[in-house]
């Protein structure tokens, strides 16, 4: 028995990496790995049953009682392997935005146009009111992302806010809580928190090399932005829940408008700050000084003019990498589809 037991449950922890490998890419489900991997009724209900009375039974002392009710040797499973493949993957995805910025994004847009498009495909019985609502969905998200600042705040409450709303979308087969992240501008700062706690972690024991003082900022950041998560699962993914109950089209139909009008904030060329300074070594060091500057306040004018200057007379040799560009959107898009193509099977 025990040994059946360890065996499910790493089981459980492998399904979980692959939730949580999902979960790192925008446009990837980590709801509909869940689905296809055929656990997702019991990841929801296991959610569900961290209510009152489990509450009760913690505050009263009934530890065994409490784990049992809240199903914890698979939560903790799951969790377990989502965070492990979530810290594997964090570094490599930073990596790829800096280095690699036309490609990724590309990758990204054409994640996100597959899971548009099947979630559409999922809607059956259109009336003319089911367009209004994918109107006002794209609508919606053409509104945020344009108006949205491209650096959204870095403090805490921000951070909390959208661990709330980002972890919702994990349990929504179709759409993806790093996608969400991206939308308020704080993927790649959460990737980068995720990186510089693992490459520092040694200031745990005072091992030298290790940046101490970036290995704590990002520790903080990541622990409020996972009891945001926490909040935002207990909490308002149980009136997610209520509106797909009461309004289960209406809403995916929303949702799907708002993904598509989202899709000009992955433009791949968007950004042409990233892609001069990931091909112009020297404009790279620039912005590196001007981001200096502006956290110490010396100099900080100086060097943003002077990156600001180099950012124009580099403007017209960008490579646009077009073919590259099309290549890796394509294998985002046949990615996605791939797998909601394999979690209709799995359904039957």
């Amino acid at each position: 028995m025990e040994k059946n037991g360890f065996l499910k449950y790493l089981a459980v922890a492998g399904k979980g990496a692959c939730m949580g490998a999902a979960d790192v890419i925008p446009g990837v489900s980590g709801g509909t790995i869940a689905f296809i991997m055929g656990i997702y009724d019991e990841f929801v209900g296991s959610i569900a049953k961290v209510d009152a009375e489990a509450v009760k039974m913690l505050l009263h002392g009934r530890l065994r009682d409490f784990w049992r009710h809240i199903n914890g040797n698979f939560l903790l499973s799951l969790i377990a392997g989502i965070g492990v493949s979530v810290v594997c993957i964090a570094g490599l995805m930073q990596m790829l935005l800096t280095d690699h910025p036309i490609q990724t994004w590309a990758f990204f847009f054409g994640l996100i146009v597959a899971s548009s498009i099947f979630i559409l495909k999922g809607i059956k019985g259109w009336r003319v009111r089911d367009f209004a609502f994918l109107a006002l969905g794209i609508a919606l998200g053409v509104t945020v992302c344009t108006l949205s600042p491209t650096k959204t705040p870095e403090t805490l409450w921000f951070v909390f806010l959208s661990g709330a709303i980002a972890i919702c979308a994990m349990i929504l087969p179709g759409i993806s809580g790093s996608f969400i992240l991206l939308i308020l501008g704080k993927y790649q700062y959460i990737m980068g928190c995720i990186s510089g706690c693992v490459a520092n972690i040694g200031a745990l024991w005072g091992a030298s090399g290790a940046d101490s003082g970036l290995f704590w900022h990002s520790a903080s950041v990541l622990t409020v932005f996972i009891a945001g998560a926490v909040v935002g699962i207990l909490g308002f993914s149980k009136f997610l829940n209520w509106l797909l109950s009461r309004w289960n089209k209406e809403t995916l139909v929303v949702l799907a408008g708002f993904i598509i009008g989202s899709l000009v904030k992955v433009w791949p060329w968007s950004n042409s700050e990233a892609i001069i300074c990931s091909q112009f070594p020297e404009v790279a060091a620039l912005a590196q000084a001007a981001e200096t500057a502006a956290e110490t306040g010396i100099g900080a004018d100086i060097a943003r003019n002077a990156l600001d200057a180099a950012l124009t007379s580099h403007q017209a040799l960008i490579d646009p990498h077009i073919w590259s560009a099309a290549i890796f959107a394509l294998i985002g898009f046949l990615l996605v589809s791939g797998i909601e193509i394999a979690g209709k099977k799995f359904a039957k």
